[in-house]
């Protein structure tokens, strides 16, 4: 049983930092893509960095890049997402996501596991 749990959302100025946490379970694939994404209201929910977890590449979207960091802890089921210089654009309901197959795409129907997702506001 797939579990992904997020933590480390929280209210910001702008210009701050914040540093998101997943701790996933269940699962002993470690050829895999783990991501967050990103949903504001009335938006769809969009890619904001991935990771594939064989290679170690990593992939960023364009308003995003040079600002968040994404990582994974030693023990390869933890997943981090380092967010700096954040903005108001950024705010938004944040979320892990784990996919068991090959390829690390970028479409959310692409990523059968997800957490609830921590909320990240930004004024």
């Amino acid at each position: 049983h797939v579990q992904l749990v997020e933590s480390g959302g929280g209210s910001v100025q702008a210009g701050g930092s914040l540093r998101l946490s997943c701790a996933a379970s269940g699962y002993t694939y470690n050829r895999n893509c783990m991501a967050w994404f990103r949903q504001a209201p009335g938006k769809e929910r969009e890619g904001v960095a991935r990771i594939a977890t064989g290679s170690g590449n990593t992939y960023y979207a364009d308003s995003v890049k040079g600002r968040f960091t994404i990582t994974r802890g030693q023990n390869k089921h933890a997943l981090f997402l380092q967010m700096t210089s954040l903005k108001p654009d950024d705010t938004a309901m944040y979320f892990c996501a784990v996919r068991l197959n090959s390829g690390c795409p970028t479409r959310p129907a692409d990523f059968g596991y997800w957490g609830q997702g921590t909320q990240v506001t930004v004024s």
